[in-house]
């Protein structure tokens, strides 16, 4: 299935691409700025992406294709896009640092869970999850830097909001944001647990998610154009469902946090999970969970400065008080 979902012309146009992973179908946006055609995202690297991009979009106006994260799903026609047309590709700074570290970043993750107490076994599986997470382009220096590079003209505003990858960047026009992965409705996600080679360490997912909903409560009274499913209802209800979220799994992961291994904690919540993809996303979160439960009041800051923490401020204090 592929479609094309007209919108007011004020808004980018949404494309929805099948894709053959667990996601699903994947939207992707194209938009007319200052008389130039640019593509959000581009759909996956399989044969029915291909054919849907070359259908529905005038691949020779393109001028500008511009990427919310290099998840495969999202990316993975960017470099033939970048090979096949006049357009020039705009990437997320962190993806091309990953990219162009992609060895050490294998090695480093592996590292880490090793010392999150995973098995041989399992580690295995694990690399190639991560392996197959980003598609390496054939030559990083084709590519430019969506943060530094998307020019002025277009009137883009972009918004580095980590919120499922490292990389996650939001571009917002008029009246509308382009959101990615970052705002999925009913989806509550934490940043994928990763190497931050800014810094030289273990990507601090739960720091950037608390300075990410900060950012993304600014898109409050804009049209959020997301990377799957359905429109969300609003900014403030999205964040809320995903706060809500992050305290009722945080009481599941409480009782283990100060002495077992994230390992041991999937093995005693989520023994039933046996697919490496979702073991990663089950590291990523406990891990994410670990560091609110150690520092929780980064989160209660971030949400009373956007005025939301009065919704969930109850539930906050039963699962804090006297436990940490």
């Amino acid at each position: 299935m592929t479609t094309a979902v007209a919108q007011h012309l004020a808004y980018p146009l949404q494309h929805t691409i099948d894709t053959p992973y667990l996601v699903g179908p994947v939207h992707c946006y194209t938009a007319e700025l200052h008389g130039e055609l640019v593509l959000f995202d581009t759909g996956p690297p399989t044969d029915e992406g291909r054919r849907f991009l070359r259908e529905h979009i005038d691949l020779k106006r393109l001028r500008h294709v511009i990427i919310t994260h290099c998840h495969i799903d999202h990316n993975g026609q960017s470099f033939w896009l970048e090979q096949n047309t006049d357009a020039a590709v705009y990437l997320p700074y962190r993806d091309l640092l990953k990219m162009r570290r992609h060895d050490e970043r294998l090695k480093k993750i592996y590292d880490l869970f090793v010392s999150q107490g995973f098995h041989e076994r399992v580690l295995r599986k694990l690399r190639e999850v991560v392996d197959r997470g980003v598609l390496p382009p054939p030559s990083q220096e084709n590519f430019l830097v969506a943060e530094e590079d998307i020019p002025n003209h277009l009137g883009i505003d972009v918004l580095a909001c980590p919120g499922h990858s490292q990389s996650d960047l939001v571009f917002c026009g008029d009246g509308w944001a382009v959101t990615g992965d970052t705002l999925l409705r009913g989806i509550f996600q934490s940043p994928l647990l990763d190497i931050d080679f800014k810094a030289g360490t273990r990507f601090k997912n739960y720091e950037a998610y608390c300075s990410s909903i900060v950012k993304l409560a600014s898109l409050r009274g804009k049209r959020v154009l997301p990377g799957h499913r359905y429109a969300i209802a609003s900014i403030d209800s999205t964040i809320l469902f995903y706060i809500k979220k992050v305290l009722y799994r945080a009481r599941q992961v409480l009782p283990f946090s100060r002495d077992y291994s994230t390992a041991e904690i999937i093995d005693q919540l989520f023994s039933h999970i046996t697919d490496p993809f979702h073991i990663y996303f089950k590291a990523s979160e406990v891990i994410f969970l670990q560091d609110f439960l150690e520092q929780p009041d980064k989160l209660r800051i971030s949400l009373e400065q956007i005025g939301l923490f009065a919704g969930v401020a109850e539930d906050f204090a039963r699962l804090t008080e006297g436990d940490i």
